[in-house]
Order: structure tokens, then C-alpha cells, then sequence
């Protein structure tokens, strides 16, 4: 699967991409990553993306021309267009139905904002799918655009080292409840001990108690999803 992040800081990158799967993917050619200086299609001497807005008020918007240049340009690169996607706070909220949507596709364009946000030309020309990652404002699209590569990438094939990790998580299709919780050594710290259940040796028990305390989690914690 193959990203384009456009972004104003590309440079927030660097880190994050060597670390952990994601690292891994891209080093086994399961996940191509590629990054793309907004600044290199500014239209003016001084490389400026962004002006004041019509009508007056605080902050800057991003120019309509040299965002929709860069991603014309962008999809024009490679076999297939893409999925174009914006982050943004007024989009739809991405969940894990959103997530294996965007998995289906073979390439993904993650528009990063900053500022007050794009000039809404921007939108009615390239139609890109708008995602927001919650009911809060970030200082840009770069933190966004990561969270839905790291939701992304778990869905690719041999991303993850045992395909059915992400069966029981959270959220997955089929899955309406919170995971279970999760237990490893050593048996017993501090007075707080294994559940017995799990060291039985009976599967089909352990099964049983893994779906009650999902469902006494989600009931606790989020009982909106046992009424979807």
C-alpha cells in the first residue's frame, strides 16, 4: 500500500516513520511511504501557501492554487489516482469501519492542514474524503495523518506478525466491544494475581470469561456501543 503525505513539515516525520510495524512494513516493501513538501508548489518567490482571509478575522488559510497543483501533480504519479483524504476537525470522525474502508484501497493522499485550514475551493474542486480524529483541535494534519497510517497498516497483509491480532481488538468489524483484558508473567505482583481461568488450560472456559469481562467493559466504559 502506497501513502503521500502533503504537509508543511515533512520533517515530523522522520522519526516516526523507522519505528515499530510501521518501520518494519516499509523495510519489507508491504508499505511505501511517500512525503511531500507543500512549499514546493507555492506560486510566489517566498514560497507562500497561505494569505489572509476574505472578510476578515484571525489566522491564515491555505491558498486554494498551490494545494490543488500539488495534488494534481501528486495523483498524475504512479498507476492509480488514489484515495484523496483531508484531515480535518469537521470531517467524519474516522472509526474502524472508515479505517477497513481506506484499507481496500491500494494508495491514499493524506492532505495535512495548518492554520486556519484550506480555502473551501480547495474541497469543491478535489472532493477528498474529510476525516477528523476526535472532538478536539490539533496545531495541524500531521498527528492526524499519522493515526490513520498506524489504523491503516494494521489491516495490510504481513504487517502484522499474527494475522488474527487484530481479530479481538477494539472496535474491529464484527466486534462492537472494548478487548478484554490481557495478562502475561509474572503470575502474581504485589497481591494481584492472574485470573485462575487463564492458566487452566481450558479453552473453551477461557474463551467464556474473555467474552464476559468484554462485555462488562464496554458496559462500564462504553455502553453506547452495546446500543449500536
Amino acid at each position: 500500500m502506497r501513502f503521500d503525505v502533503i504537509t508543511l513539515f515533512p520533517e515530523m516525520f522522520s522519526g516516526y516513520l523507522q519505528q515499530s510495524l510501521l518501520g518494519k512494513a516499509i523495510d519489507q516493501g508491504l508499505v511505501d511511504i511517500h512525503l511531500h513538501d507543500l512549499r514546493q508548489w507555492a506560486t510566489d518567490k517566498h514560497h507562500r501557501i497561505d494569505d489572509r482571509p476574505y472578510g476578515g478575522g484571525p489566522g491564515m488559510v491555505l491558498m486554494v492554487e498551490p494545494v490543488v497543483r500539488c495534488v494534481e501533480e501528486i495523483r498524475a504519479i504512479g498507476d492509480e489516482p488514489g484515495q484523496l483524504v483531508l484531515l480535518t476537525p469537521q470531517g467524519e470522525v474516522l472509526r474502524q469501519p472508515v479505517v477497513e474502508r481506506l484499507a481496500s484501497y491500494r494508495r491514499i493522499i493524506l492532505l495535512s492542514g495548518r492554520y486556519e485550514g484550506f480555502d473551501q475551493r480547495t474541497i469543491d474542486i478535489l472532493h477528498p474524503l474529510e476525516l477528523s480524529i476526535g472532538d478536539f483541535v490539533l496545531n495541524g494534519g500531521e498527528v492526524a495523518a499519522m493515526v490513520a497510517i498506524d489504523a491503516v497498516i494494521r489491516l495490510v497483509p504481513g504487517v502484522l506478525g499474527d494475522e488474527k491480532s487484530c481479530i479481538d481488538d477494539s472496535f474491529s468489524t464484527g466486534n462492537r466491544l472494548l478487548e478484554y483484558p490481557h495478562y502475561t508473567r509474572p503470575r502474581e505482583f504485589r497481591g494481584e494475581k492472574v485470573p485462575e481461568v487463564l492458566v487452566s488450560g481450558d479453552h473453551a472456559a477461557i474463551e467464556q470469561w474473555r467474552r464476559e469481562q468484554a462485555l462488562h467493559r464496554t458496559q462500564a466504559r462504553r455502553s453506547d456501543l452495546l446500543e449500536d
